[in-house]
């Protein structure tokens, strides 16, 4: 692909994404909102990941699709190569598969977007890209139906209040899996301001 340096920047900054977010994935977010303890459900990681689909959106955006899956698989390499090193293999089985596919989805509808008004792509293919690397991941890494990946978590099948606020009991797995998906739709709303902010800078390039 001739276009393969030009996307370099962005498969760097890609792989920035990733490693910071397996980094901080280790550092729970010690605060507090009325009853609501966030330790128990999210980690720090959980805000650096969702501006992945932010990078792969910019590339696509600027080169098309062809190049922003170029980008997914640097970062896919890099996520499973840390995932290895740093995780269980059936973590790194879980977050490689939700990675790619939620990426791959990302790019497939932004690009069949990319025509409508111009927060309409990033915004649809963030909200469903994250919402498929939620169910991907958590259902993969801790569900008691993924066993055969690998050995269950216990404590993350361990029945406890949803959220850790309601009387209706759930795996605790859920309520990670609630929480992550509510920062990752928080931080992609959030996205929509650097992305409207580069529009002028990203104008289409043709395809090679």
């Amino acid at each position: 692909m001739r276009l393969f340096p030009s996307v370099m920047p962005f498969m760097a900054v890609m792989a920035a994404i990733v490693v910071a977010s397996n980094f901080l994935v280790q550092f729970p977010v010690d605060l507090t909102l009325g009853a609501l303890n966030l330790a128990d459900l999210l980690t720090w990681g959980a805000f650096t990941y969702p501006v992945a689909f932010l990078v792969t959106d910019l590339a696509n955006r600027r080169f098309g699709a062809r190049a922003a899956r170029t980008v997914v698989f640097c970062g896919f390499v890099i996520a499973v190569i840390l995932s290895i090193w740093l995780a269980t293999p059936r973590i790194a089985v879980a977050s490689g598969t939700a990675f790619l596919m939620a990426q791959l989805i990302d790019v497939s509808i932004f690009d069949r977007l990319r025509n409508k008004v111009w927060w309409l792509p990033p915004l649809v293919s963030t909200i469903i890209g994250s919402g498929l690397d939620t169910l991907v991941f958590f259902s993969l890494a801790f569900s008691q139906a993924a066993v055969v990946i690998g050995p269950g978590d216990s404590f993350a099948s361990e029945a406890a209040p949803l959220l850790g606020l309601f009387a209706l009991e759930a795996p605790r797995w859920l309520s990670w899996a609630l929480g992550d998906l509510s920062v990752k739709l928080l931080v992609g709303l959030a996205m929509l301001v650097p992305y409207g902010a580069l529009i002028p800078a990203l104008a289409p390039q043709p395809r090679t």
